[in-house]
């Protein structure tokens, strides 16, 4: 299965607060909000949401594609990933530009506060699927640059591609008509539990809605593990268990990467979620959403550590 990674591309600049977040924000003075938190760390990153989810796909051993834009300053970034296995050739550098910045403050808690200065994203919709010179089998719409989203969905549309829809922390930029657009016309649609009440709130669809529309869904619930509704089942996918937990960006992307993978090999959607559980505490455990590292021989013997695959792993191993 040929998979096309689009969304956004960046670095990430990940700080840590030695407190908790909600010591010091009081819902009855929000209108006169005003705080600056004095951080004890910060590293920077690869980072943005489609070269995260490709990344963990590649280390199982698929051959992702990237599709976006990023700055003058992605040349390192670039080699990286193609390093990894990741194919970049798509990924337009735009001269002028600084590559997208996300900046993330974690207490200890792990609740993030987070913001993201979008730089070359913004020029993301001049890259279009029709120049790709092929037709994949399916394309990851991730959070990116509201118009290249929009376009991403109708092109996929278009050219008859079906397509995962993650719209993520874009539900609050892009308009209603284009989630319900974004929902309406895709193949899968996968989303945490906040984002499905945002989503609900917004187009006014739930969960169950989104079910009876035919719709592959899968909704991450953080400790709660995550829930995949399809084929008229509900299968609900435990955490990885770990003793360590250092930060939990990109855990959800990383999740997606194991759970695509999986997919792609045909392995069903409780092997390919528990799939998805391992590769986002592989995340957890360390600091940033690409600085994690195993062998696909690595992650099928700790995978049976915990659960049972029935010997269908052995198609990673091939």
């Amino acid at each position: 299965m040929k998979i096309v990674f689009s969304g956004s591309i960046a670095y990430d600049y990940l700080m840590t607060f030695p407190g908790h977040f909600k010591e010091f924000i009081h819902p009855e003075k929000m209108e006169s909000l005003s705080l600056s938190f004095l951080v004890d760390t910060l590293t920077r990153h690869y980072g943005g949401t489609a070269p995260n989810i490709a990344y963990s796909h590649a280390l199982l051993g698929g051959k992702p594609a990237l599709i976006g834009t990023a700055g003058e300053d992605f040349n390192d970034y670039r080699q990286w990933l193609e390093s990894k296995g990741v194919d970049t050739k798509s990924v337009k550098q735009i001269s002028g530009k600084m590559t997208a910045s996300f900046f993330a403050n974690t207490d200890q808690a792990n609740l993030q506060i987070a913001s993201f200065y979008p730089g070359a994203m913004a020029h993301a919709a001049e890259v279009r699927l029709h120049d790709l010179g092929y037709k994949p089998d399916l394309v990851v719409i991730s959070p990116d640059d509201p118009l290249a989203m929009r376009n991403r969905i109708r092109e996929c549309v278009e050219l008859q591609i079906p397509y995962l829809y993650d719209p993520s922390q874009q539900l609050v930029r892009v308009s209603v008509e284009d989630i319900r657009e974004g929902v309406e016309s895709a193949k899968m649609i996968v989303v945490n539990d906040y984002e499905a009440h945002i989503i609900q709130d917004r187009i006014g669809l739930s969960e169950a809605d989104i079910v009876k529309m035919g719709k592959l869904l899968i909704v991450t619930r953080g400790k709660d593990g995550a829930t995949v509704y399809a084929d008229s089942q509900r299968v609900e996918i435990p955490i990885f268990p770990t003793d360590t937990i250092l930060d939990p960006t990109g855990t959800g992307d990383a999740f997606r990467g194991g759970f695509l993978r999986g997919l792609a090999l045909g392995l069903g959607w409780e092997i390919s979620g528990k799939m998805g559980a391992l590769a986002a505490t592989y995340c957890l455990e360390k600091s940033g959403t690409q600085n994690h590292a195993y062998t696909v021989n690595q992650f099928v013997n700790r995978f049976r550590e915990v659960f049972d695959d029935r010997g269908k792993l052995d198609l990673l191993l091939k």
